[in-house]
C-alpha cells in the first residue's frame, strides 16, 4: 500500500526523502539526531515514516527546500528513550564520520578495537614516512616523558627515522636491480610495485609512536563505548584524544553522548574498566612471576573442536531439512569423509571469487591461534573485527623479524643499530616506571604476541584475503600457516578445501599483478 500525500505535503517532503511513493527510500538533508529520533519514534508509532516526519518532525509551514532544523525535540526524545529508559538500541540510529589525525600507532589500535564501527587507516605501505612536518618527523612524543628521558626519546626516534629515510632509495635501487622491468609491464605499474616493496621492507624500522590518520564511521552507541574505554586507558595520549573526540562528536550527536562523562554513568564505567585492568595485572604479576617467554612457532593452533567439521556439515543441512539439530549431528558424525565433502561441496557451491562465501553453517566451529609476529603484521591482522583478538604489551622481549632484502642490500648493520637503540630506549623508559609508555619506542620489526579466535567462516575470509599475492609477505605467511593448520592439525580437510582462494604461491613483487590488473580495468580491458 502506498500512502497518498497532498501536493503541499509532497513539496514539503521532497527535500528529505529519496522518493515519495516507493516502499523503500532513504533520508537526506537531516541532522543525525533528527534521523535517529525519527526512527526511534517510528518503532512505537503506527504511522508510515514519511507521515510521521510530516506530522511530528517537520517545522510547520516549511517550504519545499531544506531548512535548518531545531533539534530540541529530537534531543528530548532521546533523553526519554535513551537516557531515562535505558533503551540503548536507539543510539545505533545515528552516525558520524570522524577524522582522527596525528594518532600514534599505539592509539590507532585503541581506536580500531570496537566491532560496531568502520575504520580506514593511513597505510605505511603506500605512504613513505621520510618527510618532515613543521621541521620534525611524524611520531608522537608522550607527555609522560620528562627531562633526560624525553631528550633521549626524541634523539633515538629521530635517528630511527633518519635510517628509514636514508635506506628508502637504497632499497628502491636494490629491487630495481633484482627485478628488472618486463616489456609487458608499464613504467607506472613497475614504479608503484618497486616503491611498495621498499616501503614494505623498511616499515619495521618505524617505531610504534609513528603517527597515522584514521577515518571512523560509527553510531552513537559505538562512539559511547569507545570513549568510555579510552577514558579508562593508562596513556595520556589516549585519554586526551578521548576528550577531543567528545567535544567534536557533541557538535553533531550530543544526545547520543550524554552519559559519557556523568559521574554515575560513563565515569563509573570507565572507573570499573580501570580498576579491573589494574586488578588482573596485579594478579598476573604474582601468579606468573616465574614464567618466562619460551620459543614458539610463529603460529600455533591452541584450540579447536575435533568434531567441528561434522558440526558444520550438520549445520549446512539444518535449514533445508525438518530434522532436529542433535539428530543431524548424529547423522553427520556417521558420514564418511567423501559424504561430508559432498555436503560441503553443495553448500559452498562453485565460487568464482573470494567474496562469494558460504552461509552461517561455517560459524558452527571455531579455531584459536596464538601468533607471534612482527608489529607491522599485527597491525594488519588486528583490523579483522569479527573475530576475537587480544594482544600483549609490545616490547623487544620476543625478538624481531628482518626481511631477507635487508641482508641482500648489505644494510643489516644499520638495521640492527636502529633496532638495538629502540630496544635500549624501551628498557630505559620501562625502568623509570613507565611500563605502559615504553611501547612507543619499539620498532615495528619487533614481535608481539596475540591470539586470534575465529569461526570457520571468518577464517575463510581472513585466509583468502590475507594470503592474496598482493599482500605483505609477513601476513601472507601467517594466513598460509592458518590454512595449513586447519587442514593438517585440526584435520578439517574439507573445510580447508572450501577455502579455495587461499594462495600458497611465492611472489617476488607483491603489488605488481594488482597494479597490472588496475591498469587493465582503467583501460577497459
Amino acid at each position: 500500500m502506498t500512502e497518498q500525500f497532498s501536493p503541499e505535503e509532497r513539496a514539503a517532503l521532497s527535500p528529505y526523502v529519496t522518493n515519495l511513493d516507493g516502499p523503500v527510500f532513504a533520508l537526506v538533508n537531516l541532522p543525525e539526531v533528527v534521523k535517529g529520533a525519527l526512527f526511534a519514534r517510528y518503532s512505537r508509532s503506527p504511522k508510515s515514516l514519511r507521515r510521521l516526519f510530516l506530522d511530528e518532525f517537520l517545522p510547520s509551514g516549511t517550504p519545499g527546500a531544506p531548512v535548518g532544523f531545531d533539534t530540541k525535540r529530537a534531543e528530548e526524545l532521546y533523553g526519554r528513550m535513551f537516557f531515562e529508559y535505558g533503551d540503548d538500541s536507539v543510539a545505533q540510529l545515528g552516525g558520524v564520520h570522524l577524522a582522527c589525525e596525528g594518532a600514534s600507532n599505539i592509539l590507532t589500535k585503541v581506536l580500531e578495537w570496537g566491532r560496531l564501527a568502520a575504520y580506514l587507516e593511513q597505510s605505511t605501505r603506500y605512504i613513505p614516512y621520510d618527510d618532515l612536518v613543521a621541521g620534525r618527523y611524524r611520531y608522537h612524543v608522550p607527555r609522560e616523558l620528562e627531562g633526560d628521558l624525553h631528550t633521549r626519546y626524541v634523539e633515538t626516534l629521530d635517528a630511527m627515522f633518519d635510517t628509514y629515510r636514508a635506506l628508502l632509495p637504497v632499497l628502491r635501487q636494490h629491487f630495481t636491480e633484482r627485478f628488472p622491468r618486463e616489456a609487458q609491464t608499464s613504467e607506472a605499474a613497475y614504479r608503484t610495485s618497486i616503491r611498495a616493496k621498499a616501503l614494505d621492507t623498511l616499515r619495521g624500522l618505524l617505531p610504534a609512536a609513528t603517527t597515522s590518520n584514521v577515518g571512523i564511521y560509527g553510531t552513537g552507541q559505538a562512539y559511547e563505548n569507545l570513549l568510555i574505554r579510552m577514558r579508562a586507558h593508562p596513556l595520556q595520549e589516549v585519554r586526551a584524544y578521548a576528550d577531543l573526540m567528545l567535544v567534536e562528536l557533541r557538535k553533531v550527536i550530543p544526545a547520543f553522548l550524554r552519559r559519557v562523562d556523568l559521574p554515575d554513568r560513563g565515569v563509573a564505567w570507565s572507573s570499573y574498566l580501570n580498576e579491573t585492568r589494574r586488578a588482573i595485572a596485579g594478579v598476573a604479576a604474582e601468579i606468573l612471576a616465574d614464567e618466562a617467554p619460551t620459543p614458539r612457532d610463529e603460529v600455533t593452533l591452541t584450540d579447536f573442536d575435533p568434531d567441528g567439521e561434522a558440526k558444520v556439515v550438520a549445520a549446512a543441512l539444518y535449514a533445508v531439512s525438518d530434522v532436529a539439530d542433535d539428530r543431524l549431528l548424529e547423522v553427520a558424525q556417521k558420514m564418511s569423509e567423501a559424504e561430508r565433502r559432498t555436503v560441503l561441496d553443495a553448500y559452498v557451491g562453485r565460487r568464482t571469487n573470494r567474496r562469494q562465501r558460504p552461509g552461517r553453517a561455517f560459524e558452527r566451529t571455531a579455531y584459536r591461534f596464538d601468533v607471534l609476529a612482527d608489529y607491522g603484521a599485527f597491525r594488519d591482522l588486528q583490523r579483522h573485527r569479527l573475530l576475537t583478538l587480544e594482544w600483549q604489551r609490545l616490547s623487544p622481549r620476543h625478538g624481531s623479524a628482518m626481511p631477507e632484502a635487508i641482508a641482500e642490500a648489505h644494510v643489516e648493520d644499520r638495521w640492527h643499530r636502529a633496532l638495538d637503540a629502540s630496544a635500549s630506549l624501551h628498557d630505559a623508559i620501562a625502568a623509570a616506571g613507565l611500563v605502559d609508555v615504553a611501547p612507543y619506542a619499539v620498532a615495528m620489526a619487533y614481535r608481539i604476541r596475540f591470539y586470534m579466535e575465529m569461526n570457520a567462516r571468518e577464517a575463510m575470509h581472513l585466509i583468502e584475503l590475507r594470503s592474496a599475492p598482493q599482500g605483505h609477505p609477513a601476513y601472507r605467511r601467517i594466513a598460509q600457516t592458518l590454512h595449513r593448520l586447519i587442514a593438517e592439525r585440526a584435520g578439517h580437510r574439507a573445510l580447508a578445501a572450501a577455502m579455495r582462494f587461499a594462495d600458497h604461491s611465492e611472489v617476488a613483487l607483491e603489488r605488481l599483478e594488482a597494479e597490472r590488473a588496475a591498469e587493465r580495468r582503467r583501460d577497459g580491458g
